[in-house]
């Protein structure tokens, strides 16, 4: 297992955050606040304190406001990947930017994805677990039934070894995807054209044995709508208390 940090990241925050509707009307899903900061200035505080050095922020919806935002940030050192032409899906959205990630295992996070941190920070895990021996892709899971703002029937079933299955269409599955991970480059090699879901190359990694997953230790936050944010708020001023 490889001990260093990636020292790039690509943060997805590009999509039109209709759920998050009426907030989003008028700015980017990235930009709503919990606890007084933006969705993604949680984020890259969390990239920050880890040691990465470069951040990739696709957009596309509200692309002006976002990119207003992060052009006074210093750390990470932030690079815009502008699909202002054409919305690319998840998939397609990192096809585009992996010139600018790099030749080496990136974190992958979404801009929404936050998460109270336990003992020691899940970014920081998830470094010290990948293994690109191994592994293409290693996914940060948090339990389904203890995640606050998350009522679905969860994303995977994880073997003993780590290894991931993706839940079958009926299935009610224990792990849910909290929205970060770290990627090989090389699971994008023959990658389609266009827009496309990174569930397609979570599908391609697990069929050749080679999908991860980590248990987030702490407690995972989904912020999908606007009754989400204040019990995201609420969870965060407890675990202040």
């Amino acid at each position: 297992m490889t001990q260093s940090v990636p020292q790039t990241a690509m943060v997805l925050a590009a999509g039109f955050g209709e759920r998050m509707r009426p907030l989003t009307n008028t700015r980017p899903k990235p930009l709503v606040e919990v606890s007084g900061r933006a969705l993604l200035d949680h984020v890259l505080d969390k990239l920050a304190a880890t040691g990465v050095a470069t951040a990739v922020v696709n957009v596309h919806y509200l692309a002006d406001q976002i990119e207003k935002h992060v052009a006074g940030r210093k750390s990470p050192h932030i690079v815009l990947s502008d699909e202002r032409d054409k919305l690319l899906d998840t998939g397609g959205g990192v096809v585009r930017a992996l010139p600018l990630l790099g030749n080496e295992p990136f974190f992958l996070i979404n801009s929404d994805s936050i998460w109270l941190d336990g003992t020691r920070g899940n970014l920081q895990r998830l470094a010290a677990e990948f293994d690109p021996a191994r592994m293409d892709v290693l996914l940060l899971l948090a339990p389904s039934a203890t995640s606050i703002g998350y009522s679905g029937r969860g994303d995977f079933a994880m073997a003993p070894d780590g290894r991931l299955r993706p839940r079958a269409e009926r299935e009610v599955v224990p792990f849910v995807y909290a929205g970060a991970a770290i990627f090989s480059p090389t699971l994008f090699e023959g990658a389609p054209e266009g827009p496309f879901s990174l569930n397609r190359l979570f599908v391609k990694a697990a069929e050749a044995e080679r999908l991860y997953g980590l248990r987030l230790d702490g407690v995972w936050m989904h912020v999908g709508t606007p009754d989400a944010i204040a019990l995201a708020e609420n969870a965060i001023l407890q675990s202040a208390a």
